[in-house]
């Protein structure tokens, strides 16, 4: 288990992020429009999953945008949003937002969070994934994980970004 923090109380997820070296596993995320999005769909790409509870809360929305700003500047690379929001709410978030770097997927029916051992274990978010960043080379091969410590703070944008030179 990963602990972690909600507004400094105590949360566990259900597990540890994927190891530094290690494949990261297939995964059946929804977009906006209920098209299922495989490890396949990004094939030969640089991969940023940006993870967090929900993209209703400032943090997320925050990391969201921050992350689809500096995409469009990454040479193949394609940055992954995911969270456990319906797809529709994700689509209007994005529109709404102007959000077209990046992919916002759902894990709404896949086992995303529990694969890569990022789901909320316990606490009033329980069953949400926890705000985390995995990035993979083009192979697949995690090159840098960060389990945010504090789930309302804001990940490490640049040493995510950094793991991809």
């Amino acid at each position: 288990m990963s602990n972690i923090t909600l507004k400094g109380n105590a949360v566990n997820t259900i597990g540890t992020l994927p190891s530094v070296g290690t494949t990261i596993r297939d995964f059946a995320l929804v977009d906006s429009g209920l098209n299922v999005k495989t490890l396949e769909s990004f094939e030969g790409k640089k991969k940023v999953f940006n993870i967090f509870p929900s993209i209703d809360t400032p943090t997320c929305a925050s990391s969201a945008r921050k992350f689809n700003e500096e995409a469009s500047s990454l040479e193949n690379t394609v940055v992954i949003n995911v969270s456990k929001d319906l797809p529709f709410a994700l689509g209007r978030f994005c529109a709404a937002e102007g959000l077209n770097n990046v992919e916002t997927l759902s894990d709404f029916r896949s086992s995303f969070g529990d694969d890569n051992e990022l789901t909320i274990a316990d606490s009033p978010l329980k069953g949400l994934l926890s705000r985390a960043v995995i990035v993979t080379d083009a192979d697949n091969k995690v090159v840098y994980t960060e389990q945010v410590s504090e789930i309302a703070d804001e990940p490490n944008y640049d040493a995510a970004l950094s793991a991809l030179k």
